[in-house]
């Protein structure tokens, strides 16, 4: 009996310090902060998550939006074992889940979007016993059409530079064939010439030599 007591009270100990150390290991949240998509398209809202605890049927994953001109939070999606669409509101039949828990991508696919889309969407997951943690946001802005971002000044960039190396090359090639043409035509007429030439000289030679016989 009392062997047991000092290995029960470690055990006793062992187990209030995994307790005290489990809310330090909380879900992490990864979004893109900003997002840009053209009015009338489709759109991917992208949330990903990491958690100590393995996923199983106890994860919630709730989405939010909150309006960028103001006024109250509204319920966008929600899963527990099974997505739930919203039956009401502004996201009825415009979003569905594009997430797989097991791959931790809790995403969804937002359709036909609106000027009045904009805002902040929020993206809060669960896996207990890990349920503390921040709450991912993303910042849609619908435009009406989308802005050149850096790459794609980059991209037309040297989109630009390789057309311009492609038409000197083109130009170069096109000089060098006009410049070989010219001087093979400078040469035969050079040859015309010359055989001309001689030919005159040919004639004046018989002419002399006729005279020469009749004399």
């Amino acid at each position: 009996m009392y062997g047991k007591s000092p290995t029960r009270a470690v055990l006793f100990l062992l187990g209030l310090q995994l307790t005290a150390l489990w809310p330090i290991a909380a879900v992490e949240i990864y979004t893109p902060r900003v997002l840009e998509a053209v009015n009338g398209t489709d759109i991917r809202l992208k949330c990903t998550f990491s958690s100590f605890a393995p996923v199983g049927d106890a994860l919630t994953v709730t989405w939010n939006f909150r309006p960028r001109d103001g006024g109250p939070e509204q319920f966008v999606f929600y899963y527990h074992v099974d997505p739930f669409k919203p039956m009401s509101g502004r996201f009825k039949d415009r979003v569905v889940w594009d997430g797989n828990p097991e791959r931790y991508d809790v995403s969804i696919l937002l359709w036909k979007l609106q000027f009045d889309d904009n805002g902040t969407y929020t993206c809060q997951v669960k896996n207990p016993p890990d349920v503390d943690g921040l709450i991912g946001e993303i910042q849609l802005s619908v435009v009406q059409t989308v802005r050149f971002s850096e790459i794609h000044f980059l991209a037309l960039a040297i989109g630009s530079a390789c057309a311009l190396m492609v038409i000197i090359v083109i130009v170069v090639v096109l000089l060098k064939h006009f410049r070989k043409k010219r001087r093979a035509e400078r040469a035969h007429k050079v040859v015309e010439i010359k055989s001309k030439e001689e030919e005159k000289l040919n004639q004046e030679k018989k002419a002399s030599v006729s005279l020469e016989y009749t004399d």
